[in-house]
Parts: C-alpha cells; sequence; structure tokens
C-alpha cells in the first residue's frame, strides 16, 4: 500500500483537498486499498481553511510517504519556516513531492524547484519565474513532472496532477476508469493548454453553444457557416451576426481555434502522425495545420509534439 500524505497550510484553499478523491476512486476501481491517504501539517491538529472552516490534519514529522502533496493558500504569501525546513528534508526519503497550484511557491521556497521545470496558476506564473530564476517556468501547462517533483496549474488542475500520479503507478487503463467514476468529462494530459478555445468562446446564447458543440464533435468534416447556422437553427446571415456580437469571432476563426486545441492536444498525448493529426483536426493537410501552428502558437506542430516529451520517471 502507497502512502500519500496532502500537506495543508494555515489558510489553504478548499480545493487543495480535491486531488484525494482520484486516490479514493483508484481504491474503489481496484476494489482493494491502494493507496492510504493522510491529511498532515508540520504540526498536527485542526488547521482551519481560507473560509475558516477547520480540518483536523496528522503531524507529518512522525510519518514517511511515498508521495507527498504541497495544497496552498488562495494566494501567495511567505511560506512559514517549519514549512520549509520539513520540506526540505523530506525530499531524500519521498519518491514524489507535488504542489497544487500557487503551492509551487512553497516548493520554491524550499529551493525543491531550482534547476526543474515547473508550472502554476497562469494568474501566478509571472511571479513564480520573478521570484525563482533557477527554475523554467512553463505556464501554458497542465501539470509538469520533472523527476520527482510534479507541480500543477490552477486548483482544478491539481486532480489532473493526481491522476497523472496514479497513471504512472497503475497504468493508462485503469486511470481511465477513475476518471469516469469522478465522471470527469475529459481527463486532461500533463502538456495541455491551461486555457480552453471553448471556454474563451463562452457566450449566452443556447444556439450558439449548440453550434459549437456541433462543431467541436465534427472537426474533421467541413464547417461551413451554413452548416453552423443549420446546427443553431438560424440563418447563416442570423447566425453569422449573432456568433461575431456574443464571441468577438467571426465563426471561421472560432472553428480554426478549436482545431488548434484538438490538435495541439493529439500532438502532444498521442502518437498519430503529424499528417493524420492535420485530417483528424479537419485543417486538411500538414502544411495549412502548420501556417496555422506557427501564426498561433509561433511554433510548428513538430516542435510542439517534441517539446511535450514523456513525463520524466523517478
Amino acid at each position: 500500500m502507497l502512502r500519500v500524505g496532502l500537506m495543508l497550510p494555515h489558510g489553504f484553499a478548499t480545493l487543495s483537498l480535491a486531488p484525494l478523491a482520484a486516490f479514493e476512486a483508484v481504491n474503489t476501481v481496484l476494489e482493494k486499498p491502494f493507496y492510504e491517504v493522510h491529511v498532515v501539517s508540520v504540526r498536527g491538529g485542526r488547521v482551519p481553511s481560507s473560509f475558516g472552516m477547520k480540518v483536523d490534519t496528522e503531524c507529518a514529522t512522525d510519518a514517511t510517504f511515498d508521495t507527498l502533496l504541497v495544497g496552498s493558500a488562495p494566494d501567495v504569501r511567505p511560506s512559514p519556516p517549519e514549512l520549509i525546513s520539513f520540506l526540505r528534508g523530506a525530499l531524500p526519503k519521498t519518491r514524489r513531492i507535488a504542489s497544487i497550484c500557487i503551492g509551487a511557491f512553497i516548493l520554491g521556497d524550499a529551493g525543491l524547484l531550482d534547476g526543474r521545470r515547473a508550472t502554476t496558476h497562469w494568474l501566478y506564473a509571472k511571479e513564480l519565474q520573478r521570484r525563482y530564476p533557477k527554475v523554467s517556468v512553463e505556464v501554458d501547462r497542465i501539470f509538469i513532472a520533472d523527476g520527482q517533483i510534479w507541480t500543477s496549474a490552477g486548483m482544478t488542475a491539481g486532480l489532473d496532477l493526481a491522476l497523472g500520479l496514479v497513471e504512472r503507478d497503475i497504468g493508462r487503463e485503469k486511470v481511465r476508469d477513475a476518471a469516469r467514476l469522478l465522471v470527469l468529462h475529459h481527463r486532461r494530459a500533463g502538456g495541455q493548454s491551461q486555457h480552453s478555445a471553448l471556454l474563451d468562446l463562452d457566450t449566452s446564447s443556447d444556439r450558439v453553444q449548440t453550434a459549437l458543440q456541433f462543431a467541436r464533435r465534427n472537426l474533421g468534416t467541413e464547417l461551413s457557416v451554413d452548416r453552423l447556422a443549420e446546427a443553431a437553427c438560424l440563418s447563416p446571415r442570423q447566425f453569422s451576426r449573432v456568433f461575431r456580437a456574443e464571441t468577438g469571432l467571426s465563426p471561421a476563426k472560432a472553428i480554426e481555434n478549436l482545431r488548434l486545441e484538438a490538435a495541439r492536444l493529439m500532438l502532444e498525448q498521442g502518437r498519430l502522425p503529424i499528417e493524420s493529426v492535420a485530417n483528424e483536426a479537419g485543417f486538411g493537410d500538414r502544411e495549412r495545420m502548420r501556417r496555422s501552428f506557427v501564426r498561433a502558437f509561433g511554433r510548428t506542430p513538430q516542435a510542439i509534439r517534441n517539446a511535450a516529451r514523456p513525463l520524466a520517471s523517478f
């Protein structure tokens, strides 16, 4: 049985607890207690959250863990010296140490990120890089594993990170079962962007949302304004007007953004040839996709695939 500890600092954000659901789900899927989970703090006792709710914790110095997760407050604040000391001492005897959201600043204060790649909530990425110049901060990542140190993006990404940790332990198939048990619509890979094209296109009109969902399900086909308007039950002229008013984009540009997101995910997660990715995402050919990638990301599809190297093992 693998011992997992969740370190809660004073004033922790409640979503720091969310990653524990992944380990609980795996125990259910495997029908045995594969993970033994402990909620801890440096001294033990009741620790208040940012809402004032208090959680009972065990004393972290009384035990060792296979995997140690570090929660965070909802804002960047100085790390308690005793927590820094504990993490430095835990590094040699812990297989993996992972931060949730801006818990990366706690790892940074402890020097655990020096010389490593790391990520955090996009809102704080520049500050993380400023404070810890020895760290290579990659803002557009859901989570990153660099040796035994893992870091995640904004709060809900902590669940993706936990599933990534679990995948390393039990394999992809069982993790998919755990994700289904958690009713996750889509389990995000570490290399996926923190931003969602559909979220950026959030609209107030159900008809426009219906058209966008239709487009996302049919990216490999021709998505003309007439076809999207038909899905939205509007005339092409009315659809184009409403779409631009609600999204600020033309339908063609919005579809390109959805295709870019889908293609990037396929490149980073899978092994399909680039030509096949271009067809699946609806670009039609490799060269057209390359031009779109360079325009949107400043990099070619091959460069993005090369950068999405497998998670380092430890």
